[in-house]
């Protein structure tokens, strides 16, 4: 007798080590080639985040001759948008892979996170605003041991 239950969940755990198989993989070759890593998808995404009229967006570009990360904020609920500021401007290092959430009352926080792959590495870093996306705090290095704050995570350690 076929239970379908058991057909459905036969082909999400197929999927799933498909997957965790595929990106460990992909974590192999980049360490022995020294190859940065790279969104496998053709068409690259804007994540974006919204809460009430405060629409959040950020994205990666090769505009500069090199990723990096950018965003943009509409606090009347898309009608208009501030500038664009350059989260990342590493001008000798690809920034790529950005996610963006908020949190706090009334999505007053944000934080923006993606890699930075350079010759040697690639690191998972990320900025804060606390100010609707106004401004933007240092850049953080999360692969730093210890407590992060800004001045422990310089862009040169990268």
């Amino acid at each position: 007798m076929n239970n379908p239950i058991l057909i459905v969940s036969a082909i999400v755990i197929i999927l799933t080590v498909g997957v965790t198989s595929y990106t460990i993989f992909l974590h192999q070759v980049e360490a022995a080639t020294g190859a940065e890593r790279k969104c496998p998808c053709p068409n690259p995404k804007a994540p974006i985040v919204t809460s009430g009229d405060n629409i959040y967006i950020a994205w990666w570009t090769n505009k500069t001759g090199n990723d990096e990360v950018m965003f943009r904020a509409s606090t009347d609920g898309g009608k208009t948008f501030g500038d664009k500021i350059n989260l990342s401007n590493t001008p000798k290092v690809d920034s790529h892979e950005v996610e963006i959430a908020t949190f706090g009352d009334n999505a007053t926080n944000i934080i923006v996170t993606w890699w930075e792959s350079n010759q040697t590495s690639t690191e998972p870093v990320f900025r804060i605003s606390t100010d609707h996306g106004k401004t933007f705090e240092p850049l953080l290095n999360l692969s730093i041991n210890g407590p992060i704050n800004s001045s422990s995570s310089a862009r040169g350690q990268l």
